[in-house]
């Protein structure tokens, strides 16, 4: 992802700044996901892994990055508390 872009991005909910989800992270993430333990914001539950996010800085959210493309809409966050082992960090 294109720096410059990166550094302009931020949670659309929040306004928190966001990174890239490190691989031990999205490792996590998609291990949940194929457990079936992951639901966006909305309630809505996600099938599908992630082959690269974002998550904000605070660590609350994630948001999908599809084709080079970060999908930064509110509706589509993934609340990170609902991992009970997400990694302390990247």
């Amino acid at each position: 992802m294109d720096k410059r872009l990166l550094d302009i991005l931020c949670c659309p909910v929040s306004k928190t700044p966001v990174r890239l989800l490190g691989k031990t992270e999205l490792d996590a993430l998609n291990t949940a996901i194929a457990n079936g333990q992951i639901d966006n914001v909305t309630g809505t539950a996600i099938h599908e892994k992630l082959s690269e996010g974002l998550i904000t800085i605070d660590r609350k959210v994630i948001y999908r990055i599809d084709d080079g493309i970060p999908v930064m809409l509110p509706e589509e966050g993934i609340g990170t508390t609902q991992m009970q082992n997400f990694p302390a960090s990247a």
